[in-house]
């Protein structure tokens, strides 16, 4: 359990943020393709297995079903083909029936929005009970002293192996000066925690082999990949830093917020 590095991205302009991680790992492009039905044989906790797309005649994951329903009833939505965005959120709830962790999400936002607070810390506990770290987002956003710390992580499908626990997840950064003073950054610590509560901490001298220099009103973005033995986990962690426009300045820590690793993403949208 331990980070790669994947590519440099030397054109912060040139990606959008936080959009999905086109540039990292080609495996991880969403093919566009009608879902013709989702109900999976299997049922609930069947995992990765696969998932007839009858519009391609092979079989899929269930992870890139889901993400193929969303982003299709996406589409559908903008485009105002309503009776086509009805089919796939017909089936995206079904979808969503079959897998414990999205029923459970559906019924947590449900019982918040209608103030069942008492059913809402059940079903919260259950989600806890069944896999930890189901309510933390894949992105995550901090702020000190006007570094800015933008993450988002993806599960990439062609990497992976379940049946032999292995999940690839590529996550890309974006570091942000948003202060008035020059820094470095020097180095890098990461928490990764798998959904089995197994710890690693790792560090290391900069970033994909740099130790770079952010101007004021400037940014530094960058991919990376992490493995994981479970299909869901979390990351953290902080980058130290320091001023270099005055010599002998202290460094400092600027926190990296958690996110998930989630083979399913953000399964909706957020409580």
């Amino acid at each position: 359990m331990h980070c790669l590095n994947l590519k440099v991205v030397t054109n912060v302009n040139a990606l959008s943020f936080p959009g999905r991680l086109s540039s990292v790992v080609k495996d991880c492009n969403l093919r566009v393709n009608r879902i013709v039905a989702c109900s999976v044989p299997g049922g609930p906790g069947s995992g990765s297995g696969p998932v007839q797309d009858s519009s391609r005649g092979s079989s899929i994951s269930r992870s890139e079903t889901y993400a193929l329903l969303k982003q299709q009833l996406e589409v559908a939505a903008k485009s105002e083909d309503y009776r086509e965005a009805a089919r796939l959120r017909d089936s995206l709830k079904l979808f969503e029936e079959e897998e414990p962790v999205l029923r459970l999400r559906r019924l947590l936002k449900e019982a918040i929005a209608h103030e069942k607070f008492e059913d809402a810390a059940k079903i919260r506990d259950e989600l806890k009970e069944i896999s930890p770290y189901s309510l933390l987002k894949c992105s995550s956003d901090a702020t000190t002293l006007g570094i800015r710390v933008q993450v988002r992580s993806v599960y990439i499908e062609g990497r992976s192996q379940p049946s032999k626990g292995l999940y690839f997840f590529a996550y890309r950064i974006r570091v942000t000066n948003n202060s008035d003073r020059p820094v470095q950054l020097l180095r890098r610590h990461w928490i990764i925690t798998d959904a089995n509560g197994k710890t690693e901490s790792v560090q290391g001298v900069g970033v994909i082999g740099e130790q770079p220099v952010i101007l004021p009103k400037t940014g530094f973005e960058y991919s990376s990949a992490c493995p994981l033995s479970t299909s869901s986990g979390r990351m953290e962690g902080d980058f130290e830093m320091k001023h270099i426009d005055k010599v002998g300045a202290q460094t400092f820590n600027v926190a990296i917020a958690p996110f998930s690793l989630s083979t399913f993403g953000d399964g909706g949208d957020a409580i």
